[in-house]
């Protein structure tokens, strides 16, 4: 359960950074530091924080799973929940975070990778049943997703430890 609260209390960070669509970096000119040496933006038309960074990754064809696996482990050592905002891959590293977007509705959710597959031909992500529920793929079952690697600006792989 402890695992569970820090993943949710990471999530909300995510979305309290304020991600934006599309990249953008703050112009050194529009960075001032105040006596504590941190870092404050000012007011620059057009121009927001750039905390995180999404890489395009391409088009990817998504099926979702859920109660069948409900309850089991993960490939990493997780008990797989299908109410998560979670995915597999087949080589993704564990932890990796994906922002899915299903260009037939403009839905999108971040997902961290915490299992392996699909095994099914001509698949190559299997969302948790509420991650496809976000996205609305639900009822179809399966669907093209545009796929966009999240990471944070100066962080290599974001570690989120686990009990």
């Amino acid at each position: 359960m402890r695992s569970l609260t820090k993943i949710m209390l990471f999530s909300l960070l995510l979305v309290l950074a304020g991600f934006s669509a599309r990249e953008r970096i703050i112009p050194a000119e529009a960075a001032d530091y105040d006596e504590s040496g941190t870092i404050s933006v000012n007011e620059v038309s057009d121009v927001t924080p750039a905390v995180l960074k999404f890489t395009d990754k391409g088009v990817m064809k998504a099926s979702w799973y859920g109660p069948r696996f409900h309850g089991r482990l993960t490939a990493n050592g997780e008990i797989f929940d299908q109410e998560t905002l979670t995915a597999a891959h087949k080589t993704y590293r564990f932890g990796t975070l994906l922002r899915l977007t299903n260009p037939a509705n403009s839905k999108s959710v971040i997902v961290r990778i915490n299992d392996r597959g699909p095994y099914i031909h001509g698949r190559e992500l299997d969302l948790s049943k509420a991650a496809a529920r976000e996205i609305g793929m639900l009822y179809r079952g399966v669907a093209k997703i545009k796929v966009e690697e999240v990471t944070l600006q100066g962080v290599n792989f974001p570690v989120i430890p686990f009990d």
